[in-house]
């Protein structure tokens, strides 16, 4: 970018465009724009014309998908050209940026000027979408996500889904081996970017809707399922891993009592198989939420106590709740019980994730 001396590269996934799509270029060209690679993910041939009319402009570069392949596909096809095409010295990073008119040509240039000051963050075109503008479903369906995102990955992020990004280039590399190839891979990225890390910057950009969003290539029940599953994905291990422990507890608990400890001592028989059903099962837990549910690999003696010295606390914890509960509303200590180890449940999950298999 001459103009502005900005070293970006512009990359716009496109399937059939429309003529916003050559405004929003040609006004990017205007302002100093002058690396913009446009992808045609498998558009029809109704849109060759406009293809090949920005393939005509001296700072684009047309690359093609022979189907539709998906927009995460599109951004990887993107950077891979980059890659091979840009060195670190050419340009500071990447600004990723939507072909159905949502992106101002300034606004684009905001977030490549926070790139450009800030080198290594992940810079994030913000919309607002407490704006009057704002279709309901985009409202609605963007404040849930950042809602679970922050839940799940402490991280509040106003607008999960924005197309507007400006990448380090040294955050491409893991990018481009991302998993996701449609809009799923942009929460991937966002992910990522926050277990390694990664600076992120909000800029608040102009919300723009045409149409109530016509243009868009999302759909509203496909693409939020394939969102939702990317981010609960280690949260489903983790219900997973309790699960199988539970029922693992219970079963050797009963093998136990039946078996093994059976003997004319109730309160003795009980009490050993409680001890090492629960030894056997936390074990299990342990080792399922290292390897595989938070891929940890610090060292095994000291998430081993951190994990044994939480598992105590919370039985301790919920010793205590259900008793002190017990005596206050006299309710039923099983139902206590179930209600404060569904609380402890979610708060095991933050701990884990943050505190021991960080």
């Amino acid at each position: 970018m001459s103009d502005n001396n900005i070293k970006v590269v512009t990359l716009i996934p496109s399937l059939n465009p429309c003529k916003k799509t050559i405004d929003y270029i040609e006004e990017l060209i205007k302002i100093g724009f002058c690396n913009i690679i446009i992808i045609n993910d498998g558009s029809s041939s109704d849109y060759d014309h406009i293809f090949k009319l920005l393939e005509k402009k001296q700072q684009c570069t047309v690359l093609k998908h022979a189907v539709n392949l998906g927009k995460g596909r599109a951004l990887k096809t993107g950077f891979n050209y980059i890659f091979n095409n840009f060195e670190k010295s050419d340009i500071c990073g990447v600004v990723t940026a939507d072909a159905d008119g949502q992106h101002s040509a300034e606004d684009t240039l905001k977030v490549a000027l926070a790139l450009d000051k800030s080198k290594e963050s992940l810079v994030l075109g913000t919309r607002n979408f407490d704006d009057k503008n704002v279709p309901f479903k985009s409202s609605f369906g963007n404040n849930t996500t950042t809602m679970i995102f922050k839940f799940l990955y402490s991280k509040k992020i106003k607008d999960t889904q924005t197309g507007l990004r400006a990448i380090p280039f040294d955050f491409l590399t893991t990018c481009i081996s991302l998993p996701g190839e449609r809009f799923e891979y942009e929460i991937n990225m966002l992910i990522t970017a926050v277990k390694e890390k990664i600076n992120i910057i909000e800029e608040e950009i102009e919300t723009i809707y045409y149409e109530d969003n016509r243009e868009t290539h999302f759909d509203p029940i496909k693409d939020s399922i394939k969102i939702y599953i990317v981010m609960f994905k280690h949260f489903f291990k983790y219900i997973i891993s309790s699960l199988t422990s539970a029922l693992i507890d219970i079963l050797l608990f009963a093998l136990l009592t039946k078996v093994v400890f059976n003997n004319s001592n109730t309160s003795k028989t009980i009490f050993l198989s409680t001890l090492f059903a629960r030894i056997c099962s936390s074990l299990f837990n342990y080792t399922v939420n290292k390897n595989i549910v938070f891929s940890n690999k610090v060292s095994s003696k000291k998430t081993f106590f951190k994990f044994y010295t939480l598992s105590v606390l919370l039985m301790i914890i919920s010793w205590g709740f259900v008793t002190w509960l017990y005596r206050l509303f006299r309710v039923d200590t099983t139902v206590i019980k179930i209600l404060v180890d569904l609380i402890l449940f979610f708060v095991s999950y933050q701990i884990q994730r943050l505190w021991i298999f960080k």
